[in-house]
């Protein structure tokens, strides 16, 4: 059976409701938490899918594929992001800001734009009540329905909505949280050893060229998966990520004028690409990406 999360705020309603309601049946089981435990839960197995912090999703990605098309974003004002201060952000230097335990994203995106965009720097503490602590008059990060409430509460000019922050700083939109399944769920599940149909299925998927060009998706990501597919994926689907890989240089911007790509091969392009990070280092090497770009 699917084990699938699902976020347990207002916001993820519209991608539910349909479940809720009985019109359609779930081919699986929901579990309903905050997104700080759905982030565990995938990592560690007990949920084959979920809604997940895009922070968490971009720091384990080798290990979890993004779903198309779907996230909680926000182009300008997110309404459930928000920053309860009676100073503007710019003056919280030095400041103690009560954060939630329940969200990775906002927390982050907090740190960046304080350090980024407004040069100060605030200590973050981890708060089980942090409405609370914003109604006391103090600093608080509030996320989900707490925030939403928030805007009914304080007084305007002290709500500071981080998905217009960002917007103002960057002129983009924000995601917040993406939906994401583990890389190796049909393996787990054991959709290769029992389906001959559904395994060439999902090859002939990986490798079709205009949901590759559609999905924008880059050669380096699917050398990615190709390295992370295990023993138990069969050959037809390796062959098929590597077709997909070769497809996908499509995506790669055109460069104009003459280049050369001269890939270094000293003892430090064996190192992982995104560094050594406890528990989150790539098993992809500088090397790897450098060759698969020359």
């Amino acid at each position: 059976m699917l084990r699938s999360g699902r976020i347990i705020y207002t916001n993820d309603l519209p991608i539910y409701a349909a479940f809720d309601a009985g019109a359609v049946r779930y081919p699986g089981a929901l579990v309903a938490d905050i997104p700080a435990h759905l982030n565990a839960m995938l990592l560690d197995g007990r949920l084959d899918l979920s809604p997940v912090s895009a922070f968490h999703w971009a720091k384990y990605a080798e290990g979890l594929a993004l779903l198309p098309d779907l996230c909680i974003g926000a182009r300008r004002e997110v309404w459930s992001v928000l920053c309860v201060s009676r100073k503007p952000l710019a003056e919280l230097d030095g400041a103690t800001i009560a954060v939630t335990r329940e969200s990775a994203s906002g927390r982050n995106l907090l740190r960046v734009l304080l350090e980024r965009r407004y040069g100060v720097k605030a200590t973050f503490v981890e708060h089980p009540d942090p409405f609370g602590v914003a109604a006391a008059g103090e600093p608080a990060l509030l996320i989900g329905d707490r925030a939403i409430d928030a805007q009914q509460t304080f007084t305007p000019a002290h709500v500071h909505d981080l998905g217009v922050a960002w917007h103002e700083w960057t002129g983009l939109d924000m995601v917040f949280a993406v939906w994401a399944v583990r890389r190796d769920t049909f393996a787990r599940h054991g959709v290769f050893a029992d389906d001959a149909q559904m395994t060439q299925r999902i090859a002939d998927r990986l490798r079709d060229r205009q949901s590759i060009q559609r999905a924008r998706v880059f050669p380096y990501q699917l050398m990615t998966a190709f390295t992370q597919a295990g023993a138990d994926v069969p050959n037809v689907v390796r062959d098929a990520l590597q077709d997909a890989m070769e497809i996908a240089t499509g995506n790669v911007p055109v460069i104009a004028g003459q280049m050369y790509v001269c890939p270094d091969v000293s003892g430090s392009m064996h190192s992982p690409v995104t560094g050594v990070r406890k528990g989150a280092s790539s098993a992809v090497r500088c090397v790897d990406v450098a060759a698969l770009v020359a």
